[in-house]
């Protein structure tokens, strides 16, 4: 089942990156003073009792110009819009309502998507309620008072927000086609692609305001088996800044990773991997999904007997925190290879669901221990006392140790290759988490 999705928007100076970093538990969103410089981190895995979601931080308004930061805040909204289940609609207390909010809370209002109006910099409740009461006249619901700085009010808003998440379908969970997001950077040909394996133009978004920009999946049936393709291309807006173009595209890649199994990250062979691939390819290895590398147009490249090899290292270098991610070189234009695609679709869904039974493993840490001494400091030495599945997709191992600081993260690698040399796990990311207990118990 997909995470729900939650959307902060707002004006400059309300406090969004102070509420964003309260609710992702670590300063995540710090703005750089350095001009055209865009924050890292915009997504952040978020739990609230027993409900988790992703939050996005759609950000990125510079104050320049009224004109400019409305153009913006409406930008802003209409990603919320697009991409969000819910939408965090942050005002400030002290700047009071001002003709911006207005308009935006118009577009909000129109869009049907539920929406909490948080009026931020709330630090004493008796002293500001009769200003919060003025957020009434926007018409989109009960002002929520909280400080974000303080961490005043954040569970009341919080509660609001897992409010409105959508009840789990069951219709979905008993779904078991893959589902396939097809990510990466504007023009590498990913509309191609899915059009290609869909065999049809599909309707292309237009730019009239108000149209939805949902994801579209497509369903493709081969060989018997149906595959549904997230596609998040087309799906950009029109914006004269590039850097917003990229926000764009990594907030859509989030939500589209979201709800997919497996993940194909489409690479331009002309241009070659690059820094931003390697920030979506991130996305996908953050939330354990099964990955393949498409490298697009590979008719138009000129080859000799090394060009496969070359551009392999290129790209295990550049995404080198990736290295079991599956490579496959294709054109989207010519359908060159497009039906190796779903074999390996299918091979690392398999693996993605593979479970290990324990003696297996304990067998396989054994031999691997008694190869590679583990670690030791000042004299104490670590001990591996048992390792365990926990969970699939992706594979998820407990390892029991005699003491976590001596589990050195170059072991814990070393122990993953030896379980990747026995099973494989190809295109699959496995995690491992290391629990501390007693030598008596």
């Amino acid at each position: 089942m997909s995470k729900p999705v939650v959307a902060i928007v707002g004006r400059p100076n309300v406090g969004k990156s102070t509420l964003f970093n309260v609710l992702a538990g670590e300063r995540i969103s710090i703005v750089k003073d350095t001009p055209g410089v865009t924050r890292d981190r915009i997504y952040a895995d978020v739990s609230w009792l027993d409900k988790s979601f992703t939050l996005i931080d759609t950000g990125g308004i510079e104050p320049e110009s009224k004109d400019i930061i409305l153009s913006q805040m409406r930008e802003q909204a209409q990603i919320a819009i697009d991409t969000a289940d819910v939408i965090l609609f942050i005002t400030d207390v002290r700047q009071g309502l001002v003709d911006a909010d207005e308009k935006v809370a118009n577009m909000l209002r129109r869009s049907k998507k539920p929406v909490i109006l948080v009026v931020n910099k709330v630090d004493d409740f008796k002293k500001y309620m009769a200003d919060v009461y003025e957020f009434y006249n926007l018409g989109i619901g009960e002002p929520v008072p909280v400080s974000a700085a303080s961490m005043l009010g954040i569970g009341d808003m919080l509660d609001e927000v897992v409010k409105h998440f959508p009840e789990e379908k069951l219709t979905e969970e008993e779904d078991d086609r893959p589902r396939i997001a097809v990510i990466g950077k504007p023009n590498v040909g990913k509309s191609s692609l899915i059009n290609k394996l869909t065999g049809e133009k599909r309707a292309i978004v237009s730019d009239i305001a108000g149209t939805t920009r949902d994801a579209i999946d497509s369903v493709v049936k081969y060989n018997g088996r149906e595959y549904i393709f997230i596609d998040t291309a087309g799906l950009r807006r029109k914006s004269k800044v590039k850097e917003e173009l990229e926000r764009y595209s990594i907030i859509r890649a989030v939500t589209a990773v979201e709800r997919a199994d497996v993940v194909i990250i489409v690479i331009d062979a002309t241009e070659g991997v690059t820094e931003q691939d390697a920030k979506i390819a991130g996305i996908a290895h953050d939330r354990g999904k099964g990955i393949i590398i498409a490298v697009n147009k590979w008719d138009a490249i000129e080859k000799n007997d090394k060009t496969v090899k070359e551009h392999t290292d290129r790209i295990r270098q550049v995404l080198s925190f990736m290295p079991y991610a599956e490579i496959l070189f294709i054109s989207a234009e010519t359908g060159q290879r497009l039906h190796k695609l779903y074999e390996m679709i299918d091979m690392v869904m398999e693996n993605n669901s593979l479970r290990v039974a324990t003696g297996v493993l304990n067998e396989i840490v054994t031999e691997a221990v008694a190869m590679q001494q583990p670690p030791s400091d000042k004299g104490k030495r670590l001990k591996i006392f048992y390792i365990t599945q926990v969970a699939v997709k992706p594979p998820t191992f407990v390892i029991f140790v005699n003491d976590k600081q001596l589990m050195h993260f170059s072991y814990t690698r070393y122990l993953e290759n030896r379980i990747r040399d026995s099973f494989g796990f190809k295109g699959t990311s496995l995690r491992f988490i290391i629990r501390e207990r007693k030598e008596d118990q």
